[in-house]
């Protein structure tokens, strides 16, 4: 089964090569465990004809280590060696790529190698599985000569596998134990909403559950999540689905010197009960662009408001949640025919934005400065000196200036201090609501008005994590047109990408895969097994994928 998986990727090529890929990370989650419990099996085998090696779940070795010198130059001969990857796909049948594969130890003797070249070697590879979620870490091996194999290279390669797994969960515990402490002292202590976050691990005290109704706990755990890895406190200011406005400050949670994850405490700044209500009467409708959640509607009102009163505005938010969009329909709706100029700092040279800055300026227009944080200091103070010219103030003629930013840029630059408020544009997973919306205004802009989503389809869209947010969303709608012109799109009639529900970021690697693995199944119309065969793997391998990637 391995060969003809082997054959169908690889055709007849005898000496197939395997790919030297960017060194991955290192500290990872497998190798702080793997680490000490290789370096004494290592030892044990110091005096053998024999390689210990460990790779990640795509086969990409990651340690290497033997008293062989003459082997070790032998294996660099055929690049089994730190980072080159030995999956099925690059070399054929071999202990670590056929391991991944199926999913068991295996042990490949000489001649079952598919690459002639690894012939006269013998391999035992053992899967390490996470010994929480069952996912594949990566793999095990042992390698030495063919004449030198025995049974116990596979017994080794297990025994090493099995302890690697103790030492994951002996961590995990560690980890979740001072999560566990830090929640326990937060509930205690701070009288507050609170919820724990760790790699596994995900607690909301009883006050968060009574202060906040199921949509705004989504969003909280949304925002929890986004914090997830970050080692430094913070605090912020977010706009929740009722419409209360709470503050959530995030303390990193260390055991020893790992980070464990952080516990989140939960203010609400303003009540939704006692704040002037967000209807649809409030914010009126603009034009070009949609969304009714009360997340969506604050933000817009408040932009509404600054440009009303011409005060000068920051917006703030991640690549593609529509910031140039809204500064434009508010604009619009607010002061319709009067110009309004948007200047790209991303794609204009800095002689030109500061020369059609200064000159839209004097001819009275309004204006928005897009990606206004690559700017570097020089050119910021220079175009300080150009807004400065015309000051804001009350008076209608003054011109109204906008700016928009990544949420991470740091405010250090004189010019801010020209605009007197800020206010961040929420990300899409903020507000999936917004979603069927959004959907109609990015098909009727594609030219799509006789395009529909089906309602699984919609619901399949507002499942997703949208990591670039709108702009993402556009560009799936436009996909979908590519294909179809009229009628209504079922769920199966969606990218690829919309047909995983995963929630952590792929690599490209990672996507072409799960992308690879979702036509498959479409066009074998669900039989994962001829899914599996169709693309070289087993059907055990294609259901832990299905499962990884969250297909659906």
């Amino acid at each position: 089964m391995s060969w003809s998986r082997s054959r169908v990727v690889l055709g007849d090529v005898d000496r197939p090569a395997a790919e030297y890929v960017e060194r991955p990370p290192v500290d990872t989650v497998l190798t702080r465990a793997a680490r000490p419990v290789l370096a004494a099996l290592a030892a044990e085998i110091e005096n053998e004809p024999v390689s210990l090696i460990l790779t990640d779940a795509t086969g990409v070795v990651l340690w290497r280590r033997s008293g062989d010198r003459g082997l070790l130059t032998t294996l660099d001969r055929v690049d089994l060696a730190p980072g080159f990857r030995y999956a099925e796909t690059q070399v054929g049948t071999n202990g670590i790529g056929t391991a991944l594969e199926v999913g068991v130890p295996v042990l490949v003797d000489g001649s079952q190698h598919f690459s002639g070249q690894l012939r006269s070697f013998s391999c035992a590879g053992a899967p390490v599985t996470h010994p929480i979620t069952g996912a594949i870490l990566g793999v095990v091996d042992l390698t030495t000569r063919a004449q030198h194999s025995n049974s116990l290279l596979l017994s080794f390669a297990k025994l090493a596998a099995a302890r690697i797994s103790e030492r994951i969960l002996e961590d995990a515990h560690e980890l979740d134990r001072a999560v566990l402490n830090d929640y326990r002292a937060a509930c205690q202590h701070s009288g507050r909403p609170v919820i724990a976050i760790g790699e596994e691990v995900l607690m909301i005290n009883a006050l968060t559950q009574q202060q906040f109704d199921a949509g705004d706990q989504m969003a909280i755990i949304e925002h929890a999540r986004d914090a997830r890895g970050v080692a430094k406190p913070f605090s912020t200011l977010t706009d929740l689905p009722s419409g209360t406005t709470a503050r959530l400050s995030y303390e990193p949670t260390f055991a020893g010197d790992k980070l464990a994850g952080g516990i989140v405490r939960i203010k609400a700044q303003v009540s939704a009960t006692t704040r002037s209500p967000l209807g649809a009467g409030r914010a009126p409708a603009l034009r070009t662009i949609a969304g009714s959640s009360a997340v969506w509607r604050h933000t817009a009102q408040g932009v509404i408001d600054a440009c009303k009163r011409r005060e000068w505005l920051v917006l703030d938010g991640e690549p593609g949640v529509g910031k140039a969009a809204l500064i434009r329909a508010v604009h619009q709706n607010v002061w319709a025919g009067h110009r309004l100029a948007l200047l790209d700092a991303a794609e204009l040279d800095s002689n030109e934005l500061l020369d059609r800055a200064a000159s839209e300026f004097d001819s009275g227009s309004d204006l928005a400065i897009l990606h206004a944080d690559v700017l570097h200091e020089p050119e910021l103070v220079e175009l300080t000196h150009v807004l400065q010219a015309a000051p804001p103030g009350p008076l209608a003629r003054d011109p109204w200036v906008s700016l928009t930013r990544h949420p991470q840029a740091v405010d250090t630059s004189s010019l801010l201090r020209l605009f007197p408020k800020s206010i961040s544009v929420p990300p899409l997973r903020y507000h999936l609501e917004d979603i069927p919306d959004l959907v109609r205004v990015l098909l009727d802009a594609a030219g799509a008005t006789d395009l529909v989503l089906a309602p699984a389809a919609l619901n399949q869209l507002m499942r997703l994590a949208w990591r670039g947010n709108v702009t993402q969303l556009r560009d799936v709608l436009e996909e979908v047109h590519r294909h179809r012109r009229s009628g209504v799109i079922e769920p199966e009639a969606l990218p690829a990408e919309c047909r995983a529900t995963t929630r952590h970021n792929l690599t490209r690697m990672q996507a072409l895969e799960r992308d690879a693995i979702v036509d498959a199944i479409a066009l074998h119309a669900g039989d994962k097994t001829a899914a599996a065969a169709a693309l070289g793997m087993s059907r055990a391998t294609i259901c832990r994928k299905i499962r990884e990637f969250g297909i659906v």
